[in-house]
């Protein structure tokens, strides 16, 4: 993979894939946090140096990262539209990383690549170029380019809405769910489709199944995850980011094929819940889903054909408002 060493775009200077054949995702560098942000339980924010101010902070985001939704839900759901800005870059990724366009052009530098966004930031910046990214338009630099921190801050940070994502008697329980779906669910499709042998494969195919097993049967009595399954948390929105992809590209393209969500009656329900809850929807883009995993990757889709099924609804009935609980007032009135 590519990355930025001291400053200079590398091709080829990052291997995704440990001795073990193992997919080994590298940490994200830019970890400042915002004033009044609240961390996930036994976390110190490294920095809280930026004030949190309407108009001040910018998030650049891909609309088929699943690691860029979870911001861009956040966001949405907290009502955050009119206090931070948003922009896009393309939703495939070729050899110089992720791309501006005409049409959705870097908005506050004129910049071509993402990178650059990076190297403004930090002239001898060396890792990946990844997304979301959190900018401060005020100091002109990189607040933070960590999804799990940028969610808990959004929603901590700011006022919004009346709606919580990160209520605080509930803070504990969902940085546990959260920490649970990560690696087999979150992550686990990743250490499946770039595993680099059949036995690193197999084990994190185990491991997803084992986990989405897990849901299912806990999602047979509780509408959400977090609580008494009554209220919508930021466990919701990391889970969701996953379960939309996962019949479109991750099924196929990185093979789980397993089973396809669509054929778990609980967590069908539950995907198609979620995307029909107000603000939701907006955030999903399939074509762009799609076109990023199949396209990008060459190394996995060398002809970079783009599947075409599967013929799903997330729009259908889902049933799951017969359990206790639903989506916050602010968001339905």
């Amino acid at each position: 993979m590519n990355m930025l060493v001291d400053g200079e775009w590398r091709k080829g200077a990052y291997d995704a894939t440990n001795e073990e054949g193992e997919f080994d995702r590298s940490e994200s560098e830019f970890r400042n946090w915002l004033d009044g942000s609240v961390a996930a339980a036994g976390e110190e924010p490294k920095s809280t140096t930026f004030t949190p101010e309407s108009g001040r902070y910018h998030l650049y985001i891909c609309r088929a990262c699943p690691w860029a939704h979870r911001a861009a839900m956040t966001r949405q759901l907290r009502g955050l539209e009119d206090e931070i800005s948003l922009s896009l870059v393309q939703p495939e990724r070729y050899d110089e990383g992720w791309e501006f366009s005409e049409e959705e052009p870097d908005p506050l530098h004129g910049y071509d690549y993402l990178r650059e966004v990076y190297t403004h930031a930090d002239a001898e910046f060396t890792g990946r170029v990844t997304v979301p990214v959190l900018w401060d338009k005020q100091e002109e630099t990189i607040v933070n380019n960590e999804s799990s921190e940028i969610m808990r801050m959004l929603d901590t940070a700011f006022d919004g809405n009346e709606f919580s994502l990160y209520p605080e008697e509930l803070r504990g329980e969902i940085d546990e769910i959260v920490d649970a779906i990560y690696e087999p669910i979150n992550n686990g499709v990743y250490r499946a489709g770039f595993a680099g042998n059949q036995d690193a494969y197999e084990n994190a195919v185990d491991d997803l199944f084992d986990a989405l097993d897990h849901w299912e049967a806990v999602l047979a009595d509780q509408r959400y995850l977090a609580g008494d399954g009554e209220r919508l948390t930021l466990a919701d929105v990391a889970m969701f980011a996953t379960l939309v992809r996962f019949d479109h590209v991750y099924h196929t393209h990185f093979k789980c094929n397993r089973r396809a969500i669509h054929e778990y009656p609980n967590l069908w329900g539950y995907t198609k819940d979620l995307y029909q809850t107000p603000g939701i929807e907006e955030t999903v883009n399939m074509d762009h889903i799609t076109r990023h995993y199949y396209v990008s990757h060459g190394d996995l889709n060398p002809k970079r054909i783009v599947a075409v099924g599967p013929e799903i609804d997330f729009t259908d009935p889902h049933s799951r408002d017969e359990l206790p609980g639903g989506p916050p007032a602010a968001l339905t009135e």
